[in-house]
């Protein structure tokens, strides 16, 4: 198709169709029989011309540039038409060159749906796009880029304008959508005003963004808000010149204000919750010619309307607290920042001092208040140091490490609070729970709690994750070497309930030697999970830590990995893991690296676990982890029957003393020890007891009282579970069996062997059930030859008083 385009001269209008540029030339332009790859026509020229080939849109983008001069002659207000008709369908831009006085500006108003700015380099969506520049003198400024359907609804500039308007090849669009309105001193570089209906988010940018801000200039963007609205203000991103007078600043006209202008730094918290329309200034200043540096500015203007609790203010009490921030912030910061389109949720310090993140410190009071529709998006986050500046001073101090109620009163979820424990050269942090205790949190245990505790130990060379712990466990204490990081996180919405019963306590004390030391009191009704820090990736070189298991006195334990070696080979060093009961004389079990890790073993006392770390070959760490299960500890009848049998053997030497001094007195009194002729010295079943061959002078038959006889029923009294009286005698009088038992010799413990799986005792050995008795033998029995001497189950009495007849001292 051919295209006939004709230009008046007093249209000033210039077209010119040129190559799309990164595109081959591969169709051209055909005028008349010359073939060309560029057309341009000027006023008053009438030119028809082809193109050689069918979508010339992909090869050719076309200019039409009018110049139009509002100095020398009337300045043509009204609607800016997109002349001449009939172009070709291609890429296009509009461009109109204003020339104008500096003495009076030029006003550019915009036809809904009004204009939004953008980034330079941004695509509009519909691919339709609006630059204006300022003309002073020979400077040219670049106030913006704009897309379709925002809130500029007027500019203003001082001076000439050069105004383009892009249009794709298939746009529809036959308005500029401008007009120029009238001419009016400004005395600034540009008025841009922005027309806000309704909740809405705009954001604008300083002329020139982002290269920089003329020197010394002045502009001013006008908002016009709904009176039943409220506006907010929010920097996100500037950067300042090198003044050499004056001072940046930005300036506010605020409805009600009785200072207007207010003056903010661009640092500053800007106004937020302006109820109405208001105006801001930005102001630069004279910059230094050798380094002049780059102003410019980009910010987000809200619009919402009243929030119903914006008058319900919340006192943070935090002058009583010393070292700690407290920042209120939106939910995923600082990891997320929030798009400019999201719904916002405001913290107010004060009427019109509002931010979407807000930081508080210690040593006053503060009275927020919250715009936001929806207080669940909104997160506390809170930090505490605590140092030791005199150790003499500071070790006598138990700190407080819990959350304020200054803080837990607030509408807000508690997200995170840090306690950085600083100790000095020699000093160390101990961590105690006194009522509550701690839990590991371990796969197999793990915390349900509505927060938890993560312990963190770090010095400059190295960091320990000592592990994640919630209240409820069996952890006293926990000593550590290092500077400490206490993060407490909250789960759920139950943190608010059980804030109420922190008990976590801080204070400093001496030097420790392993890097980290844990004091455990296991609950008799569960099993104990405990491992070494660092979990999963691994205990660091070169490192130590300990475990102290403090035992009741009627609870055994029970103790066992959960693996059967340590799972590494060393580089430098050994891997070791010492266990040993805090008890005189305990033996202490050593593992290295190379060896299998104990079995599951009892332990009867208090007891020690100590993990100690080498420099590993490869990236493999050491992880190890072990449990504790606490029984009551069964009452030994054994034990019981040594003892009463030692105090029965005593009692007849006692007796038998007596029976031999009181015979040497001719006393009258009946003898204990009475000759009995019809006494069989020979056991039953046993040969050869006695081998010194005194059965003939009998001068070894006694009628003996058996003490186990007499005490007898007291052990039947106690069911076996208490220990009897032995220390009182009672005088035997009731009938003697024909085979009265014998008690059970001193060395009756050192025959019970324990299992390493069982706490029952073993069966006694045949020797332990061997009887004395001194009944008459029958006929037909053989004679003994002799007393075998049985050293290790013997009967102890039965020794001491042969002994006692060598000496002379029983008849």
């Amino acid at each position: 198709a051919s295209f006939t385009i004709s230009l008046r001269m007093v249209d000033n209008i210039t077209v010119t169709i040129k190559p799309r540029p990164g595109v081959s030339p591969s169709c051209k332009i055909r005028v008349k029989n010359a073939i060309r790859s560029e057309l341009k026509i000027k006023s008053g020229e009438n030119v028809t011309f082809t193109f050689t080939c069918n979508t010339p849109e992909k090869y050719f983008i076309m200019e039409i540039h009018k110049n139009i001069d509002c100095v020398s002659g009337p300045c043509p207000f009204g609607d800016v038409h997109l002349y001449p008709p009939g172009l070709p369908r291609l890429n296009r831009t509009f461009v109109w060159d204003v020339k104008a006085s500096t003495k009076a500006g030029l006003e550019l108003k915009f036809s809904t749906p009004w204009l939004r700015q953008v980034e330079p380099g941004e695509t509009c969506p519909d691919f339709v796009s609006y630059n204006i520049k300022s003309c002073i003198d020979t400077a040219i400024v670049n106030i913006g880029t704009f897309c379709r359907n925002g809130s500029v609804s007027r500019v203003k500039l001082l001076g000439g304008v050069v105004m383009s308007l892009h249009l794709p090849w298939n746009s529809p669009l036959t308005t500029s959508g401008f007009n120029i309105a009238n001419r009016s001193s400004i005395k600034r570089l540009c008025i841009i005003e922005s027309t806000l209906k309704g909740e809405s988010s705009i954001t604008l940018m300083s002329p020139n963004y982002p290269l920089g801000f003329p020197e010394d200039e002045l502009m001013t963007w006008q908002f016009v808000v709904p009176s039943n609205m409220r506006a907010s203000v929010f920097f996100h991103n500037y950067s300042l010149s090198n003044c050499e007078r004056k001072e940046e600043r930005v300036e506010y006209y605020l409805p009600g204000s009785l200072s207007n202008p207010e003056v903010f730094k661009l640092s500053d918290s800007q106004p937020a919750n302006i109820a109405g329309s208001f105006n801001l200034s930005l102001q630069g200043c004279d910059q230094d010619s050798q380094n002049p540096g780059i102003l410019c500015l980009l910010f987000q203007v809200v619009v919402q309307h009243p929030q119903v609790d914006e008058n319900v203010t919340h006192l943070v009490d935090l002058s009583k607290e010393y070292n700690m921030t407290v920042t209120i912030h939106f939910e995923g910061w600082p990891s997320r920042i929030p798009l400019m389109s999201e719904p916002i949720c405001l913290i107010c310090k004060h009427p019109r001092t509002c931010d979407r993140i807000v930081t508080l410190v210690s040593g006053a009071a503060y009275k927020i208040s919250f715009l936001c529709k929806d207080l669940s998006r909104l997160r506390i986050t809170a930090e505490k140091g605590i140092s030791c500046a005199d150790p003499q001073w500071c070790q006598r101090k138990i700190y407080s490490l819990s959350v304020p109620k200054a803080i837990t009163q607030l509408p807000i979820r508690l997200h995170k609070f840090l306690w950085k424990l600083l100790a000095p050269d020699l000093i160390n942090v101990e961590i105690t729970s006194p009522s509550l205790k701690l839990q590991q949190h371990v796969p197999e245990q793990r915390c349900n709690t509505s927060y938890s505790y993560s312990i963190v130990s770090a010095t400059p060379e190295t960091e320990l994750n000592v592990g994640v712990f919630c209240p409820g466990g069996s952890i006293e204490k926990i000593q550590m070497r290092n500077n400490i990081t206490i993060s407490l996180k909250t789960f759920g919405k139950g943190f608010l309930n059980e804030s109420n019963h922190q008990d976590l306590k801080m204070t400093f004390v001496p030097h420790i030697k392993d890097e980290c030391t844990f004091t455990v009191s296991p609950d008799p009704k569960a099993k104990v999970y405990l491992q070494t820090p660092s979990w999963p990736y691994g205990l660091p070189p070169y490192v130590s830590i300990s475990w102290y298991v403090v035992l009741p006195s009627k609870q055994v334990a029970r103790l066992g990995f959960s693996k059967d070696r340590m799972g590494i080979a060393c580089e430098t060093g050994r891997a070791y893991v010492n266990i040993k009961e805090e008890t005189p004389g305990a033996e202490e079990t050593v593992r290295r690296e190379d060896e299998p890790l104990p079995e599951p073993r009892n332990m009867y006392h208090s007891f020690w676990v100590n993990v100690s770390n080498c420099k590993p070959v490869d990236k493999t760490q050491l992880t190890l982890q072990f449990r504790v299960t606490l029984s009551d500890k069964q009452i030994d009848l054994g034990v019981i029957l040594a003892v009463v049998a030692g105090a029965g053997v005593l009692t007849a030497i006692g007796l038998t003393v007596c029976c031999v001094k009181k015979k040497k007195k001719k006393s009258q009194d009946p003898m204990v020890g009475v000759y009995n002729a019809n006494v069989n010295t020979q056991m039953p079943g046993k040969q050869a007891l006695f081998t010194k061959g005194r059965k003939n002078n009998e001068s070894h038959v006694y009628a003996v009282i058996d003490d186990a006889m007499v005490y007898g029923h007291l052990l039947k009294e106690s069911n076996g579970l208490v220990a009897p009286e032995v220390d009182v005698y009672r005088p035997f009088d009731g009938p003697v069996g024909g085979l009265p038992p014998s008690p059970p010799p001193f060395s009756f413990r050192k025959d019970i062997k324990r299992s390493s799986d069982t706490e029952e005792p073993l069966p006694l050995m045949d020797t332990d059930h061997d009887a004395y008795t001194f009944a008459q033998q029958k006929s037909g029995q053989a004679e003994d030859s002799g007393d075998t001497n049985e050293k290790n189950n013997g009967d102890a009495s039965m020794s001491l008083l042969e002994n006692k007849e060598q000496d002379g001292l029983v008849e």
